[in-house]
């Protein structure tokens, strides 16, 4: 069965009465010989039904032509009417019905991810994220993002992330991570601060415009600090002295045409790698990726490290390959 759109049927109805309005001007033109403006007037009150009375005695035909008028008239205004009531219900349910259904995918999110801001940088951060189809939820302030965000679908709170119900209505506490890109340090020192009191073992990375606020957002509980000023500044250094290599990193960290990626592996405890040279690895993992760092537990980045040297729990492998071979040197890298 076809069902009609109540904003399509509301236009209809405005083009019926304006068709209503020119046909009963020229049918007082003709019909009684008004002018134009006494036409319209007496089409005005006739189709509004207000009583008015009438510029001159009407003739027969006059009074046919306004009967018929006043019946077009009130149907289309009642038609009007409910299509404008239907409208705004429709308009109201749908969003009712979204937020109920945001507010349950973000009641059983875990280990997601937690956007606070969505400006030009939280909106890179969200297609990130939604290109490796992983959870998250963005927190965002300022009204004029709304309509974005719902345009794209992503769960969203609209609130203050800066205050504990907000955060934990994103299920802070059930987070993997949460990055804060809000306009100021300041705005992103009290998210630092409420999201590390909240949940202590979560991973925050923090936006810093200022270079001298990055200690303070550090002491303030960010594990990482970026200033997107002194990124784009050394990204722009690469290009222009090593384009070669700026091409590969962005082909290889961005690119959704290549087959294979850049990602971490962390070595749990109890992992058969653990105390294994990397040399070794092929044994457990035939089908391994290439290993081109480790950053050690202690926080200490080895780049194309020793093939003989030990892998440590804890540690964190920086590896180059197929999502299949990352994921089956991942899945021995946990515990067994």
């Amino acid at each position: 069965m076809r069902t009609f759109d109540p904003l399509a049927r509301l236009r209809l109805v405005v083009i019926l009465i304006v068709l209503l309005v020119m046909t009963g001007t020229l049918g007082y033109v003709c019909i009684e010989h008004m002018s134009m403006l006494n036409a319209v007037y007496m089409t005005i009150i006739t189709l509004a039904t207000v009583g008015y009375r009438e510029l001159k005695e009407l003739s027969p035909s006059g009074k046919v032509f306004t009967m018929a008028l006043i019946v077009f008239g009130v149907v289309a205004l009642a038609w009007a009417l409910e299509s404008l009531t239907e409208a705004a219900v429709t308009e109201q349910l749908s969003r009712g019905f979204w937020r109920r259904r945001m507010n349950r995918i973000i009641e059983k999110m875990k280990n997601h991810y937690i956007v606070c801001g969505h400006g030009r940088m939280g909106q890179e951060i969200t297609e990130e994220l939604k290109r490796r189809d992983l959870p998250f939820v963005v927190i965002e302030i300022n009204p004029e993002q709304l309509p974005l965000l719902n345009e794209l679908g992503y769960p969203y709170i609209n609130g203050d992330a800066a205050r504990d119900e907000t955060l934990l209505q994103a299920r802070i506490r059930a987070a993997r991570g949460l990055v804060t890109v809000g306009p100021t340090d300041a705005d992103n020192t009290f998210v630092t601060l409420t999201a590390r009191g909240l949940n202590p073992s979560l991973l925050i990375v923090a936006r810093s415009v200022y270079r001298e606020n990055e200690e303070k957002l550090r002491r303030a509980g960010a594990n990482r600090v970026l200033s997107p000023y002194i990124i784009g500044g050394r990204r722009m250094a690469a290009a222009l002295l090593q384009p070669s290599v700026a091409d590969f990193l962005d082909v290889v960290m961005h690119s959704q045409e290549l087959e294979f990626a850049m990602d971490e592996i962390a070595v749990e405890l109890g992992s058969p790698l653990s105390g294994r040279p990397l040399n070794e690895l092929e044994e457990l993992s035939p089908t391994r990726p290439a290993v081109v760092g480790i950053k050690a537990s202690n926080g200490r980045i080895l780049a194309n490290p020793d093939p003989t040297a030990p892998i440590e729990a804890g540690a964190t492998l920086i590896v180059l390959g197929t999502e299949a071979q990352i994921e089956t040197l991942r899945v021995a890298a946990r515990k067994q």
